[in-house]
């Protein structure tokens, strides 16, 4: 099951937003409210999901201003990755995050409204995160 986010502006360089988000360090500020427990590095982070389970995410196959991926580390309750895409467009930058999660059709009517809300609440607050 893939869900796409709704399309962020962000009003910066492709380049900048691309250096923030291959930070993990920066992505406590991207995260929705039920997020807790939050640790990271440069190149992972972990984090409890309330009420849900624990997770640990690392960067995979980041591709230079247009694509990071972020991928579980570890036991996770389902299998899935999260992707930022980018694009330039005149002076500022277009960000679509997704998540393909491998999910059987019970856990994916369960999953199916956090998770759009995980990607609507990165994609909403990398503006005004990569701004402070």
């Amino acid at each position: 099951m893939i869900i796409e986010g709704k399309p962020a502006t962000i009003n910066k360089n492709i380049v900048s937003v691309y250096n923030f988000l291959t930070d993990f360090n920066n992505y406590q500020s991207l995260m929705p409210d039920q997020i807790t427990n939050w640790q990271s590095d440069v190149n992972s982070c972990s984090f409890t999901i309330q009420g849900m389970a624990s997770i640990k995410l690392t960067f995979s196959n980041n591709e230079p201003y247009t694509l990071i991926k972020l991928i579980p580390v570890g036991k996770v309750p389902f299998s899935f990755g999260l992707t930022i895409k980018l694009s330039k467009q005149e002076n500022s930058t277009i960000a679509n995050v997704d998540v393909d999660a491998n999910l059987n059709p019970m856990m994916a009517m369960m999953a199916k409204r956090p998770l759009e809300n995980l990607v609507n609440v990165m994609a909403g607050n990398i503006n005004e995160a990569i701004g402070r």
